[in-house]
């Protein structure tokens, strides 16, 4: 394991040097803020006259067209959503400067060969752990989320020290950056978002609100067990791990925890990960969301709709306009 932080930052590296951020979205507000905000060069690249070209000019930074933001510029990021990138590569590959630094948050265009680098550009990765919101909120607060870097393509033997500077003037430096590969950070991402942070703790939600109810219990208190409560466990394994989590419950919970948890997630669940992460691993499900974002995203809209009417929705909505603190630290 290699873990930098500030003091393996080369000050240097970035020094001067014109940084374009394409997008304006979770990651490339909070980017192009704290970028700003250290001291760099920033310019946003977005289509003129939108909201979000609007939301970056109220915010004090510069915005251009993409093409005019990465003309001249050092080191541009990639910070539009994934099934974007390739086009929007494609309209400026050719204004980017020889020796330039590509820069992705997330490495799936690159590790599935959707964006083929020109060979004359530095490609590298800084992957936060964590949305855009808590980047900026940390950065501002003084801490920083913690980031991996990856370097793909190195001709100017600068690459590292340049993604490193970039992570530094995000924050991530102050939570420590991780060094990684582009395949590692794209599979283990993918597989963390499928089948445990989104995919596997919504439907385990889900599926215990669907049992409580469906044996007669009232479904607000359903929602308050199944839903509500588990920020309280998520905070705890955030802040301290499965030790703080123990040290906080009750000792019949923790009994619970141990001797039934392992019956809902057994040795099954951990078999189908398996065949989640190998899908993840052959390009299956790359292929499967290629194909359906290009297509018009039909079945995409159709199981958002299905999941966003379920009743656990409407019940939370009502509870949840009861407790408005939720919403005041955004």
């Amino acid at each position: 394991m290699h873990l930098y932080s500030r003091k393996d930052v080369d000050k240097k590296a970035l020094k001067g040097a014109r940084i374009a951020v394409l997008g304006y979205g979770s990651q490339g507000r909070a980017h192009a803020l704290n970028l700003k905000d250290s001291g760099f060069n920033v310019v946003v690249g977005l289509r003129k006259g939108g909201a979000s070209w609007k939301s970056a000019k109220r915010a004090g930074l510069a915005v251009a067209e993409p093409v005019e933001a990465v003309q001249g510029a050092d080191l541009v990021a990639m910070l539009v959503p994934d099934m974007a990138q390739s086009g929007l590569y494609q309209a400026v590959k050719s204004v980017l400067k020889p020796g330039a630094t590509l820069l992705f948050a997330h490495g799936f265009n690159v590790h599935f060969k959707q964006i083929k680098p020109r060979k004359d550009l530095d490609v590298v990765l800084i992957a936060p752990k964590g949305p855009g919101g808590l980047v900026r909120r940390q950065y501002q607060q003084g801490r920083g989320v913690p980031c991996l870097i990856a370097v793909a393509q190195d001709v100017t033997g600068k690459a590292h020290a340049k993604a490193l500077a970039y992570a530094d003037g995000i924050g991530g430096t102050r939570g420590g950056v991780l060094e990684t590969t582009f395949a590692e950070e794209t599979e283990t991402d993918l597989f963390g978002e499928q089948a445990v942070l989104c995919g596997g703790a919504t439907e385990l939600v889900v599926k215990g609100y669907e049992t409580l109810v469906e044996a007669g219990y009232q479904p607000e208190v359903a929602y308050y067990e199944c839903l509500h409560e588990l920020k309280l466990i998520v905070d705890l394994l955030h802040e301290g791990g499965l030790a703080k989590m123990h040290k906080y419950i009750s000792d019949t919970a923790k009994w619970g925890d141990l001797t039934r948890g392992p019956r809902v997630v057994d040795e099954r669940t951990k078999k189908e990960m398996r065949r989640i992460l190998k899908e993840i691993q052959s390009g299956k499900f790359a292929r499967q969301w290629i194909e359906e974002s290009s297509t018009g995203g039909k079945n995409f809209q159709r199981l958002l709709k299905q999941d966003l009417r379920h009743p656990i929705e409407r019940v939370g909505e009502r509870l949840r306009a009861r407790m408005p603190w939720l919403t005041e630290s955004r």
